[in-house]
């Protein structure tokens, strides 16, 4: 028989330590992004096979209808965004409401222009260079990583909305809130380091 011997403050003389458990929803996003990463990962597998199966010359071809100077600068807004993401994070771990909010609407704001300079850019291959879903693998597997991309920076911007209402709607800025902050800063982050990875494969690698 094992007998486990408990022993208090007063007993010892020394302060007990408290065990800090790690937030439960922190944890959550973590383990859920991770199968994110898994999902790109297997959007990536795919644009790398159907390259190699297509051929250097076709895909170059097709590659050449692309608008890096103006990706390029789509990319640094949205890449910039992350940090206005997290100076956002920083006010909420202060618990400066009005300075989260700030930094938030800036960050919704650019993602919302990098979601625009998508759309432009869709439009414009379409239109003027042939290129669509339909057209061949080079357009399958384009609008399929940067569309999916795309739908994970719009659900980016709704987190934000839901974050920047609950601060107007409660009375008083809570823990609760700060986290959920932070938590929504992890998912942005995320956004932006496999947009970068996208940008990468698709517009600079030939």
């Amino acid at each position: 028989m094992t007998v486990v011997a408990t022993a208090t403050a007063a007993d010892t003389g020394h302060a007990i330590p408290s065990v800090n458990r790690p937030n439960v929803t922190s944890v959550g996003t973590v383990i859920w992004l991770s199968s994110e990463l898994m999902f790109f990962a297997a959007l990536f597998a795919m644009y790398f096979t159907l390259r190699s199966v297509m051929g250097a010359e076709y895909w170059q071809e097709n590659a050449d209808a692309l608008n890096l100077p103006f990706s390029a600068t789509n990319t640094t807004i949205l890449v910039l965004s992350s940090l206005t993401c997290q100076l956002g994070v920083f006010a909420a771990e202060r618990g400066d409401v009005k300075k989260l909010r700030v930094w938030f609407v800036i960050t919704f704001v650019m993602g919302a222009i990098f979601i625009g300079g998508q759309v432009t850019e869709y439009v414009e291959l379409v239109a003027h260079e042939g290129v669509s879903l339909s057209s061949g693998p080079y357009g399958s597997a384009f609008y399929l990583t940067t569309g999916f991309h795309g739908l994970h920076v719009l659900g980016g911007l709704i987190a934000f909305l839901l974050v920047l209402g609950r601060t107007y709607a409660a009375r008083r800025f809570t823990h609760e809130q700060a986290t959920t902050a932070i938590v929504v800063s992890y998912y942005w982050h995320f956004v932006d380091v496999v947009w970068i990875g996208l940008f990468a494969t698709i517009y600079l690698i030939k």
